[in-house]
């Protein structure tokens, strides 16, 4: 027994015995065909988008936690084969939903999904945690046609990182990382490496490193302030350039630090957010990194050519709030998007920062937004953590269709553009 558990946690990305990918194997050969067929959509943004799907009541359960029949979403985040997204929300649990066939080519015929009605469709699987998740990212290489690959990683409260196998729910294996008593520790923020063959795990003033093949306690660690540099307090989000080898490292200090990933040899230390870092992303050619804190209205951009100054600020309604607001630059690298705690989705030109459009997501805070990888979609969560006394606890059967909620969305593109004039 104790040798076959060896060999499977030697292994994490080996084939996945068993686990039925049901609905999602009726569109891993439509969603390969897309990819094969792909060229980078130009998405317009002169006419706002069109609902797709949309989610509410599946989150309006109250088991695993969330506390007085309470839940909200937290975050959304479309699969590297853009064949499911996956949710976290306040019950602890990870969410993962495919997409429907019909969205493939033919996204345009689906009619608007009504608000406040009966959800679009089930989550395929949920994952529960024992505690809150702090973080959770896809495996880089993931593509529905190598199950073995289908997996993501999560990190919660009191326990080690998770890898998840996304075809059946099942725990792949964990990663561990442990303090000076001996007892585990939890990551704060949790990113795979560019190749997927490392996971980096952010701690307080501490990068560890796992090797993705070796699951266990077996890791690199690097601290992160030496010598009066570097961040000094917990890492909240970790990026990776997708050309020169850099990372970046957030932390709720209110800096953001730059470093090589071959070594953790530290490159730069940027000043300049309001509050605590919750996100920091690369531009698509590397050149350019965008950071958003809590508390903080604005994401900045930097040059990391040159990081003197701040290129250009793009505002997001984030005054008041401690959550981690997430966004997102589309695929062709042209344009980000963000929500904030007006319910609205701002785009912005990310060649001078200008403002293009926004819509409203949601009536209360959009904390999640993520672009289709290669099709003119987004996905978009909403909620935040209501108050109340404690017979009013039912307030959350009263919420109204587009609060604390997930959709998709479609943007028109130049691709359907050229088609109605053919």
């Amino acid at each position: 027994m104790a040798a076959a558990a060896e060999e499977e946690a030697a292994a994490p990305l080996d084939a996945a015995e068993g686990g039925d990918l049901a609905e999602g194997a009726a569109v891993e050969t439509t969603a390969e065909d897309a990819a094969a067929g792909y060229s980078w959509p130009q998405l317009r943004f002169d006419h706002p988008p069109r609902r797709l799907y949309h989610f509410a009541r599946q989150f309006r359960s109250t088991a695993g936690g969330g506390g007085g029949g309470e839940n909200f979403l937290k975050g959304v985040k479309w699969s590297p084969d853009g064949s499911s997204f996956l949710t976290s929300s306040d019950d602890n649990s990870l969410r993962l939903f495919y997409l429907p066939e019909d969205a493939y080519g033919a996204g345009e015929h689906i009619p608007e999904a009504a608000v406040g009605s009966e959800d679009s469709y089930r989550a395929f699987l949920q994952v529960n945690e024992g505690e809150p998740v702090y973080d959770f990212c896809w495996y880089p290489g993931m593509s529905l046609s190598d199950p073995a690959t289908c997996v993501f990683a999560s990190t919660s409260r009191d326990h080690p990182i998770h890898l998840w196998d996304a075809t059946n729910g099942e725990l792949r294996c964990t990663y561990r990382a442990y303090d000076a008593m001996d007892e585990i520790t939890a990551a704060l923020s949790i990113s795979f490496n560019s190749t997927g063959s490392k996971l980096f795990a952010g701690y307080n003033k501490a990068i560890r490193v796992f090797d993705v093949h070796r699951p266990g306690r077996d890791f690199e660690q690097y601290s992160l302030h030496k010598g009066g540099e570097g961040p000094t307090g917990i890492i909240s989000s970790i990026s990776f350039s997708p050309h020169n080898g850099m990372l970046a490292v957030g932390s709720y200090s209110q800096t953001t630090a730059v470093y090589a990933e071959s070594n953790m040899e530290p490159l730069y230390v940027l000043h300049g957010q309001l509050g605590g870092v919750t996100q920091v992303l690369f531009s698509k050619d590397g050149n350019y990194l965008y950071t958003g804190g809590r508390k903080d209205p604005y994401i900045l951009c930097w040059d990391i050519r040159n990081t003197v100054d701040i290129v250009y600020k793009l505002y997001r309604s984030a005054d008041t709030t401690n959550q981690r607001i997430y966004f997102d630059i589309e695929p062709c690298g042209k344009h980000l998007a963000t929500g904030g705690q007006d319910g609205m989705v701002h785009i912005y030109d990310l060649q001078g920062g200008q403002w293009v459009t926004a819509f409203q997501s949601a009536a209360d805070t959009v904390n999640g937004f993520s672009f289709h990888p290669y099709l003119p979609f987004a996905a978009t969560s909403s909620g935040h953590r209501r108050f109340g006394l404690q017979d009013e606890f039912e307030e959350e059967l009263n919420l109204a269709g587009d609060e604390n909620c997930c959709s998709v969305w479609m943007f028109s593109s130049s691709h359907e553009a050229n088609d109605s004039k053919s």
